[in-house]
């Protein structure tokens, strides 16, 4: 290719287009119409939304979760006279990710909802932004197989994970021999100083107020009780092929360092930026290149001191109990991981709901990986049996907390 020829657009395909994720994804595009062509686009139930969406950036398909919802936007984009083809159900889903016209793949999709469309476009070889935990989580060693038979590009959109692999070396063949260890950097949640004897009097409106980030209602939950710290230290070691033992925590307030990878010689390289999603995703989009992203630059002469605590300090280990389950759960049987990731949005869904106290949400997933064994993974339906299976079981636990 000449500097006279013209470039390529790269098509790209969000999954959960409607949710956060998708919404950042969408604003970095536009800024870079002579790089990207939104493609296809998909949603869950957020007709009005996606409806938007496809009159803006005029995707060649949209395809929502349900009949219901997509025979709707169906009659509201032929209304509009608009020639986005309205699709609907997981297949098509799966479908639009492993599709031969696009280029990358935003997968977004919250749950394990999303796990079929993610192994879809790791098989068909895509630029893969993995903003969808679950895939790891849930999939670990047999979604990266996945990955590594279709030749895909994984690129994670967590902005700690896509801290360390921007701190990390080019060549993923030197990682082993070069990284000590992977420092995640945790803000803490709201209730960071909170009196662990209280935690069993938080309201769901109090678990959302993140001081942060701006997140959808599972994933504030999740922070506030560093169960998503949990679920980001099992996407590291697949994610990097590191040991359980490499992985660190440590509660940064600021939110300003991402992320560190420690060195054998003990270096330390860190991501430093702003509580933006729209960088992971510009530097996702636009990887092994830079582009601009529409977040604010750090003003370092305006910051303030930047602090860190450990996580058996200040009482954390009361406060946070759940985020040591990760490591137990990546030394356990395979699928361990599976089992903790359903408890787990079982037990949140039901707080959310008022059927269990926020402290009891460990307890949900304790009693769960104790009652439930996984079997040998060997396929998406051998996932997704586990995953049926270990929900039933942390409705059980559920139901037991919620009676009178």
């Amino acid at each position: 290719m000449t500097a006279s020829d013209p470039v390529l657009k790269q098509r790209v395909a969000i999954l959960g287009s409607t949710g956060s994720i998708g919404v950042n994804t969408l604003d970095v595009i536009a800024m870079h119409p002579e790089r990207f062509e939104v493609f296809g686009l998909s949603a869950a139930t957020q007709v009005e939304s996606m409806l938007q969406q496809c009159v803006r950036f005029k995707p060649v398909f949209a395809v929502m979760a349900s009949e219901a919802h997509g025979r709707v936007l169906e009659q509201k984009c032929r209304d509009l006279h608009l020639a986005t083809r309205v699709l609907w159900g997981a297949q098509a889903i799966t479908a639009l990710a492993c599709d031969e016209r696009v280029d990358a793949v935003m997968a977004a999709i919250v749950g394990a909802a999303g796990l079929a469309s993610c192994l879809a476009a790791a098989r068909a070889g895509k630029r893969l932004l993995l903003a969808n935990k679950e895939a790891l989580v849930v999939g670990g060693d047999y979604f990266m197989q996945a990955v590594g038979q279709g030749r895909a590009k994984l690129l994670p959109i967590d902005s700690e994970h896509s801290a360390i692999f921007q701190s990390l070396p080019a060549d993923a063949a030197t990682w082993p021999a070069q990284i000590d260890k992977i420092i995640l950097t945790a803000s803490g949640g709201p209730f960071r100083q909170r009196d662990p004897l209280t935690l069993r009097d938080v309201t769901p409106q109090q678990a959302c107020a993140h001081p942060n980030w701006v997140m959808g209602r599972k994933i504030s939950v999740d922070s506030a009780s560093m169960m998503n710290k949990a679920l980001e230290v099992i996407e590291a070691r697949f994610l990097f092929d590191v040991r359980p033992e490499q992985i660190e925590v440590v509660i940064h307030p600021q939110s300003v360092i991402h992320s560190m990878v420690q060195y054998r010689d003990n270096s330390v390289v860190a991501q430093l930026g702003t509580a933006d999603m729209k960088v992971p995703i510009a530097y996702g989009l636009s990887w092994p290149d830079r582009m601009t992203s529409g977040a604010a630059a750090l003003d370092f002469r305006a910051m303030g001191a930047m602090t860190f605590e450990a996580l058996d300090s200040n009482g954390h280990g009361q406060r946070f109990p759940g985020l040591k389950l990760a490591w137990d759960v990546l030394r356990g049987p395979s699928g361990s991981t599976a089992v903790l990731n359903a408890a787990n949005e079982v037990a949140v869904a039901a707080f959310l709901d008022g059927q269990v106290r926020f402290d009891q949400i460990h307890a949900v997933n304790t009693e769960t990986l104790a009652s439930v064994v996984p079997a040998q993974v060997g396929s998406l339906e051998d996932l997704l049996a586990l995953d049926a299976q270990s929900r039933e079981a942390a409705q059980r636990v559920v139901r037991r907390f919620g009676a009178p």
